[in-house]
C-alpha cells in the first residue's frame, strides 16, 4: 500500500513514546481530525465544537500464542507530547461508517459494542485525503480478518471498491509474511524500494488468443507476401459480406416474424412507457407524501426534544419548590435552644437559598408567573415571617432573662470593700451561640433587627449602669484624700495664709481606675454590640490605642457575613446609612451611665478642685485613643467627661477670679498685696497637676487669674494716686520675684513676667520723677522754660527774657544746690519712707541717683549753651558726691 505523508517514523515512535510499557507495538500511526456527531448525521465544525488534532494508533500485542489489536488515540499535551486519550480493542469493532454527507468523503466513524451509552454520539474522524482514509480503514479490515477471523459491518463504501484501490496501490514486495506467524508490520510489507506500482490490463481472452493463432496457422507465407495475404484476404471477406446478404434475402420471413416481433413489443414498451408515467406521478405524489411525512416528524421529534428538556427543567423547578418537612418543622415550631441551634442554622440557610432561587437571575423570569411558583414563594414568605416573629421574640426575652440573672447576683458588682471588675465574658459568649441566627435573621427581614436592637440595649443598659454606679460608689468610699482648701486667692485672711499641700493624687488615680476600668468595657460592648447585631460598620479600636491597650480582639465573632458578594461600593454606601443607626443604638447601649462618671468627677472636685487638671488630661489621652466608629458614642462619652471636668475647673477659677476682685472692696492697701503670692503657690500646684493635653486648660487659667489680678491691682492704686506708683511697684515686683522660675518654663507666664516688668520700670520712672522734682523743682522748673523757649527764640535772646536772666540763673542755682548733699539725703529718707519692701530700695535708689544724674548733665548743658559766662557745680563733682551718698 502506498505510504502516507500522514504516517511517518517520527510520529510512529512518538506512539510508541506514549504508549511505552505496556507491550504493545505500533503498526500503524495517522494524523486524524476528531469532531462529535451521531450515527448517520454528520456533525458540523464551527457550530458549538472545534476539530481536535488527534493520532490513532494501532498497536499489536502478543499473548499466549494469540495476537491481540488495539485502537489508540493519542492527544497533544501543552508542550506538544503525545499522550494517551482513549484505547479500544478492535475485537469490539462492530460498525465501519463512512459518512455520505461530507462531499470529500474523508469523514468515518468507528462503532464499538461495548461502549457504556450508545447514546452517547460517537467521535467522527476526519483524514486529509481518501487514500489516508482507505489506507487505514483496509488496515482494520485486514486487521480484523486476520487477527478476528471476522469483519465489521461496513456502510457508506463500496466494498468492491475498496479492493480495486487496494489492487490499485498495492506495492510488489518481494517478501510476504503470514499473518498467523505474526504481526504484519507495514515495514515488513512495504518498503521503500518496493514503491512501484504494477498495472496489468488483459487486452484478449485465452479462447480468442488461440483462434488466432490457428487462423495465422492456416497460411504458411513469407515475410515478403503481406500484400498478396491482404488481398486474399479482402477477397474472402466480400465473399463472406454476400454470402450474408444473400443469406439476409433467404431470411425475409424470419425477417417479417421479428418485425411483427418488433412492433409487438413497440406497442407493450408504449404501453410500459404510459405505466411509467402513471407510475412516475404516482412516484412524485408518494414522494411530497414522504417529505410532509418527513417534515412532521422532524417536528415531532423537536417537540419530543422540546418535552423533554422542558420536563427536565420542571422537574428541577419542582425539587426547587419543595419544601423539606424537617426544615418546616423547624422553622414553625422548632426549639431555640441551644442544642437545636445548628437544625436553626441549617434551615434558615435552606430558606434563604430557597427564597433567592425564587428570584431573578437565579430563576428564569418566564417561570415568575407560574401559579405554582407564586403559591410556593407566598408560603415561603409565610415560613420566614413565621420563623423571624417566633425567633424575634425568644431573643428578646432570651436578653432581658441574661440581664436579670446577673443583675440579681450581687457577686457580679462591687461591695463595700472590694472593687469588682466588670466582667462580661460568659454574657457575650452565650450571646454568640445566637449571632449566626442573627445573621440570618437579617438577611431575612431587616427590619426585625431594629425592636431587636433595642431589646438588647435597654437590658445591657440596665446591667452597665448598674455597675458602674456600684463601681463608682465604692471607689469613692475606698479612697481616703484630705480636702484641699477651694479658697485660694482670698485677701481677707491675711498675705500668711498656710496653704494646704495634701497629697491628693488619690483622686485622679480613683478617677483614672474608673476610665481604665469601664472605658475599654464600653468600647468593647460597643464593638461587640456592632458585630453580633450585623452593623455594616468597623467595630473595632485602632491597635495601641489606651482604649484596648495590647489586648486581642475577642469581639470577632467567627463568622462570616452571608452577603459576601456585595461589591466594595454597596458595602461602602451600606456602611455610611447603618453608622447613624449604630450611633442610635450606642446612645440606648450607653445613656446614663456617665452620670457615675460625673459623680466621680464631683466628688474628685470637692477634695481638691485643682484635679481637674489631671482628669482633664486623662480624659484627653482617652479621648485621643477613640479612633473605631463603634466607639462613636464612647467618644462623646468622653468629650461630655471632659465638658464636665472643664466646667467644674471653669468654676473654680471664676470663683479665685472673685476672690482676687474683693481685695479692691478692703480698707486702703500698702504693700504687696496677698494675692500675688499666693497665685505663684497656686501656678506651682497647677503646674505639678499637668498631663498630656491640659496645658492649654492651664494657660487658659493663668490667662484670666492674671488679666483680674492686674486689673485689680490698677483699681486699688487708683484709690490713692498718692501712693499709687508704689503699689504698683512693689506688687508687680513681687509678682516677677515669686514667677521667674516658672516663666522660664511656661511661655503663657513669661509673656505676663514681661509685661508686669514693663509696668514695674513705667511706675519706678514715675515714683522717682516725682521725689527728684520735690526736691529740685525750682532747678528743672528753669531748665524746662529754657528749653520751651528754644523752640520759639534764638539761645542768645533767651537770657533777656523776663525770670531768664543771668541774676535770675544765679538766685536758682543758689537755693536750690548750695547744701546739695542734704536735698540728696531728703530725697533718699522719702523714697525709704513710703517703700515696705526692704529689698527693693537698693535698686530704686540707684535708679533715683541715675535719673537725677542724667537731669543735671542735661541742665548743665542748657546753661553751657545759654550762660557760658556762668559757672555751677559740673556733672563729675555731682556724681563723685552721689557716689559718697
Amino acid at each position: 500500500m502506498a505510504k502516507s505523508s500522514a504516517d511517518d517514523l517520527e510520529l510512529r515512535r512518538a506512539c510508541e513514546a506514549a504508549i511505552e510499557g505496556t507491550s504493545q507495538k505500533v503498526v500503524l500511526s495517522i494524523r486524524v481530525a476528531k469532531s462529535r456527531g451521531v450515527w448517520g448525521k454528520t456533525g458540523k465544525i464551527g457550530k458549538g465544537q472545534m476539530a481536535k488534532p488527534r493520532v490513532l494508533a494501532i498497536s499489536t500485542k502478543e499473548k499466549a500464542q494469540q495476537t491481540k489489536a488495539f485502537l489508540h488515540v493519542l492527544k497533544y499535551s501543552n508542550g506538544g507530547v503525545l499522550e494517551p486519550a482513549k484505547l479500544y480493542k478492535l475485537k469490539h469493532l462492530s460498525k465501519v461508517e463512512v459518512l455520505t454527507n461530507d462531499p470529500s468523503g474523508c469523514t468515518f466513524m468507528l462503532g464499538f459494542d461495548n461502549l457504556r451509552s450508545q447514546s452517547v454520539a460517537p467521535p467522527q474522524w476526519t483524514m486529509r485525503n481518501i487514500d489516508d482514509r482507505n489506507r487505514l480503514l483496509l488496515y482494520i479490515l485486514n486487521i480484523c480478518k486476520d487477527v478476528l477471523g471476522r469483519l465489521p459491518k461496513v456502510v457508506g463504501i463500496d466494498v468492491v471498491e475498496m479492493a480495486l484501490w487496494a489492487k490499485e496501490n498495492t506495492p510488489v514486495a518481494p517478501k510476504k509474511r503470514n499473518i498467523e506467524d505474526g504481526p504484519t508490520t507495514e515495514a515488513d510489507v512495504v518498503s521503500e524500494s518496493d514503491m512501484k506500482v504494477t498495472v496489468e490490463k488483459e487486452l484478449v481472452s485465452q479462447a480468442e488468443e488461440e483462434d488466432m493463432e490457428a487462423l495465422l496457422g492456416v497460411y504458411v507465407m513469407g515475410i515478403g507476401e503481406a500484400e498478396a495475404f491482404s488481398e486474399r484476404l479482402k477477397r474472402e471477406l466480400h465473399a463472406l459480406e454476400a454470402a450474408n446478404v444473400h443469406a439476409i434475402l433467404e431470411s425475409e420471413p424470419l425477417v417479417d416474424e421479428v418485425l411483427q416481433g418488433l412492433e409487438a413489443a413497440s406497442i407493450c414498451v408504449d404501453d410500459m412507457d404510459e405505466w411509467l408515467g402513471i407510475f412516475n406521478v404516482k412516484l412524485r405524489h408518494m414522494r411530497e407524501d414522504i417529505e410532509s411525512i418527513e417534515t412532521r416528524n422532524n417536528q415531532l421529534e423537536m417537540q419530543s426534544v422540546n418535552n423533554k428538556a422542558l420536563i427536565e427543567e420542571l422537574d428541577k423547578l419542582l425539587e426547587r419548590l419543595r419544601i423539606p418537612s424537617e426544615f418546616a418543622a423547624c422553622l414553625t415550631g422548632g426549639s431555640f435552644d441551644e442544642a437545636r441551634m445548628l437544625q436553626n442554622i441549617e434551615a434558615c440557610e435552606w430558606l434563604t437559598g430557597a427564597l433567592r432561587g425564587l428570584e431573578p437571575p437565579i430563576l428564569d423570569p418566564s417561570f415568575a408567573n407560574i401559579r405554582a411558583v407564586r403559591d410556593k414563594k407566598a408560603e415561603l414568605d409565610k415560613l420566614k415571617t413565621t420563623f423571624v416573629r417566633r425567633a424575634s421574640e425568644f431573643l428578646r426575652n432570651y436578653f432581658a432573662s441574661l440581664v436579670d440573672f446577673m443583675i440579681s447576683d450581687k457577686s457580679y458588682f462591687s461591695q463595700r470593700g472590694q472593687l469588682k471588675r466588670p466582667d462580661h465574658a460568659d454574657l457575650r459568649f452565650k450571646c454568640r451561640t445566637y449571632a449566626r441566627l442573627l445573621q440570618h435573621l437579617k438577611s431575612l427581614d431587616k427590619n426585625c433587627l431594629g425592636p431587636l436592637r433595642k431589646a438588647y440595649c435597654s437590658s445591657l443598659n440596665l446591667l452597665l449602669r448598674r455597675e458602674a454606679r456600684e463601681f463608682a460608689n465604692e471607689l469613692r468610699a475606698s479612697t481616703k484624700a484630705s480636702r484641699n482648701p477651694t479658697v485660694w486667692l482670698e485677701g481677707s485672711t491675711g498675705s500668711n495664709q498656710n496653704v494646704n499641700n495634701a497629697d491628693t493624687s488619690t483622686v485622679s488615680e480613683a478617677y483614672a481606675k474608673m476610665l481604665t476600668i469601664f472605658i475599654p468595657l464600653l468600647v468593647d460592648e460597643s464593638s461587640f454590640f456592632s458585630h453580633f447585631m450585623c452593623f455594616g460598620v468597623s467595630a473595632l479600636a485602632q491597635p495601641g490605642s489606651p482604649a484596648n491597650g495590647n489586648k486581642s480582639n475577642e469581639d470577632d465573632l467567627g463568622i462570616m457575613d452571608i452577603d459576601d458578594n456585595d461589591n466594595n461600593n454597596n458595602n461602602n454606601n451600606k456602611s455610611i446609612s447603618e453608622l447613624g443607626a449604630l450611633n442610635e443604638s450606642l446612645r440606648d447601649l450607653l445613656d446614663g451611665i456617665q452620670e457615675d462618671f460625673y459623680a466621680v468627677v464631683d466628688w474628685a472636685y470637692k477634695i481638691d478642685p485643682l484635679r481637674c487638671i489631671s482628669m482633664h488630661g486623662i480624659t484627653e489621652r482617652y479621648i485621643s485613643g477613640q479612633k473605631a466608629d463603634a466607639a462613636g458614642y464612647v467618644r462623646l462619652l468622653l468629650d461630655a467627661l471632659e465638658e464636665r471636668i472643664t466646667a467644674q475647673f471653669t468654676r473654680f477659677v471664676d470663683e479665685a477670679c472673685h476672690q482676687i476682685e474683693r481685695n479692691e472692696r478692703n480698707v486702703r492697701q500698702m504693700g504687696v498685696l496677698s494675692y500675688i503670692p499666693r497665685f505663684a503657690t497656686l501656678a506651682t500646684r497647677m503646674e505639678q497637676y499637668i498631663q498630656g493635653q491640659s496645658r492649654d486648660l492651664v494657660d487658659q487659667a493663668y490667662i484670666k487669674f492674671i488679666g483680674v489680678m492686674f486689673a485689680t491691682l490698677d483699681k486699688i492704686a487708683q484709690t490713692d494716686p498718692k501712693y499709687a506708683d508704689i503699689i504698683l511697684l512693689e506688687n508687680y515686683a513681687a509678682f516677677q520675684n515669686s514667677l521667674y522660675d516658672l516663666a522660664n518654663v511656661v511661655p503663657t507666664l513669661a509673656k505676663f513676667y514681661h509685661q508686669a516688668s514693663e509696668s514695674y520700670e513705667q511706675a519706678c520712672t514715675r515714683h522717682i520723677s516725682v521725689i527728684i522734682y520735690y526736691q529740685f523743682e525750682r532747678l528743672f522748673q528753669f531748665a524746662r522754660r529754657i528749653e520751651d523757649l528754644m523752640y520759639t527764640i534764638t539761645p542768645e535772646e533767651i537770657p533777656f527774657q523776663l525770670g531768664l536772666s543771668k541774676m535770675d540763673l544765679r538766685k536758682v542755682v543758689k537755693s536750690s544746690l548750695s547744701g546739695v548733699d542734704k536735698h540728696i539725703g531728703a530725697m533718699y529718707k522719702k523714697l525709704q519712707k513710703n517703700l515696705t519692701s526692704e529689698e527693693l530700695l537698693p535698686s530704686l535708689w540707684d535708679k533715683c541717683k541715675k535719673e537725677f544724674l542724667d537731669k543735671y548733665e542735661s541742665f548743665a548743658q542748657l546753661v553751657a549753651k545759654i550762660y557760658p559766662s556762668e559757672t555751677i557745680p559740673s556733672v563729675t563733682e555731682m556724681r563723685d558726691l552721689l557716689a559718697t551718698m
